[in-house]
């Protein structure tokens, strides 16, 4: 008898498993057949200019996902800020932008935005190649943990948008760094549609991190942010935030690269 109520119960939480996908799901399409709050269209007017220029369709798909965007993820302020549907909304467009006629997975593995007034400070701990620990405190506008939270400086976030053609968006590359944390440690290789595609995206972005690089070392300039020569994980963020940002100068200067990234976002801003 034991045994069959152990098999039941089994039986059952696997059928709850196989169900669960369908369940979300269920529950996102209810929330994106919803009307569209008139003031949170006003919010995306003030705060987020990307959506003028966008197509109809986009726009509309982009006001979905901020939809259940907002409804799924825990916005928490931080040194006495008080969170606001402004705040909810500037975030979820600027995050959604990234997933728009991708799977709308909505960042799975992310649970909570922190939201900080201003940059905040964080201690970090190095250790040297001799085995010696370096502690150092670092001012921040934004950070994108694997453990499922986001930390953002919403004053930081309000200049990102209000200038959306300067290449520095601090929520874009947070959640790039997002994207990039699905497949595990940040490492600028995010999940692609098809194994096969690695190889040249390897390629391409390899030699576009070198070459980035060995401006800075020069001194010399470039369209990227000398951030992204930190590491391949800083750069896939960096050139994230010109893609959506900076798209004419990409496309011209950085064609490879540039395509490269219409392929992953599934999107061409250039259009817009």
């Amino acid at each position: 008898m034991p045994a069959l109520i152990i098999s039941a119960l089994a039986l059952l939480f696997i059928l709850w498993l196989l169900g669960k996908p369908y369940l979300l799901e269920r529950k996102r399409s209810k929330i994106r057949r919803r009307p569209f709050p008139t003031a949170w269209r006003n919010i995306l007017q003030l705060r987020v200019p990307y959506v003028r220029a966008m197509p109809v369709d986009l726009q509309l798909q982009l006001k979905q996902h901020i939809a259940v965007f907002v409804a799924e993820k825990a916005f928490i302020g931080c040194d006495g800020l008080k969170i606001t549907d402004e705040m909810r909304v500037t975030i979820a467009a600027l995050a959604c932008l990234l997933i728009l006629n991708r799977p709308a997975r909505y960042y799975p593995g992310l649970r909570q935005i922190l939201v900080y007034p201003g940059s905040f400070v964080v201690n970090r701990e190095h250790i040297d190649g001799i085995g010696v620990a370096h502690h150092a405190r670092q001012v921040l506008a934004g950070e994108s943990w694997s453990e499922g939270q986001v930390i953002l400086s919403w004053y930081d976030t309000l200049a990102g948008a209000a200038v959306p053609d300067d290449g520095q968006n601090v929520v874009i590359h947070e959640f790039a760094h997002q994207l990039d944390q699905e497949t595990g440690r940040a490492n600028g290789a995010p999940r692609l549609r098809q194994r096969a595609h690695y190889k040249r995206w390897s390629k391409v972005l390899g030699a576009e991190f070198n070459a980035l690089q060995a401006r800075t070392v020069q001194d010399e300039t470039s369209l990227f942010s000398d951030y992204g020569a930190t590491d391949p994980a800083e750069f896939f963020a960096v050139i994230s935030e010109v893609f959506f940002e900076q798209p004419q100068r990409m496309a011209s200067e950085h064609p490879a690269l540039y395509h490269e990234l219409t392929e992953f976002y599934r999107l061409d801003p250039l259009t817009w």
